[in-house]
């Protein structure tokens, strides 16, 4: 289920001017080819040059009858000039067989990898943190993607994601509006870190995003449509 969040909506609006203090909040239901599979429940803020967002992905529907999976976060960090830059990122999973879990710290930008556990099998090229400055993690681009917007600020977006192993790029162009809702066109790239395998099995995952007002000349995320290793998928806010 992260991979389906991966594959269709990690980033946005980051190179967008940050709005002055705001607190955000919404659950989205997620779909596999019609089919519940999960909700995502986020939550964040910004106060002054301060940013902290806490995200948690569950199984429901049939999945979740069939399997548990759990992916829980929260990061915080600064905004400044519409950038957000992280400085501490924590993860945890659990799939229902395999617990793993992540922590980050940032240096002037540049993720540190606090742990990574369980470790990188022996023998396997990793990324080295070192050289991943300038990127965010998979939190704080999702909430920048959810987070409400002034509607001239949509759909502007070329980001790097770094999760302590793998990096990769959105890019979001084409705003289109279609009478009070505006569209976007985007893709999600894997670029280093993914197995050979994953590499061959699907590397760019195609996404379109609509937001709808939320009133006073902003706009929220009403709804995503991506492409994932498993189908079309759908995100639909509550």
């Amino acid at each position: 289920m992260r991979a389906l969040l991966l594959s269709g909506l990690l980033a946005l609006t980051l190179a967008a001017p940050a709005r002055a203090d705001q607190k955000d909040a919404a659950v989205f239901d997620i779909s596999v080819r019609g089919i519940t599979a999960a909700t995502l429940q986020f939550g964040g803020s910004i106060r002054g040059r301060s940013y902290a967002a806490t995200g948690v992905l569950k199984s429901s529907g049939i999945l979740g009858m069939l399997k548990r999976i759990r992916y829980d976060a929260s990061v915080a960090g600064s905004v400044a000039k519409g950038r957000f830059t992280p400085a501490r990122y924590v993860e945890k999973a659990d799939t229902g067989k395999r617990q793993s879990e992540a922590v980050m710290a940032y240096r002037k930008g540049v993720p540190q990898v606090k742990s990574y556990n369980p470790p990188r099998p022996a023998g396997q090229d990793g990324i080295d943190p070192a050289t991943q400055g300038g990127t965010v993690d998979p939190l704080t681009a999702l909430y920048a993607v959810l987070r409400d917007v002034p509607a001239a600020e949509a759909c502007t977006l070329k980001l790097f994601l770094f999760d302590g192993r793998r990096r990769s790029q959105v890019v979001l162009t084409a705003p289109k509006a279609e009478g009070d809702r505006i569209t976007c066109r985007g893709e999600y790239r894997r670029l280093e870190g993914f197995s050979p395998e994953d590499m061959a099995e699907k590397s760019r995952f195609p996404f379109i995003l609509t937001y709808v007002p939320a009133g006073e000349g902003i706009v929220h995320v009403g709804e995503i449509s991506m492409d994932t290793l498993y189908g079309k998928g759908r995100m639909i806010r509550r």
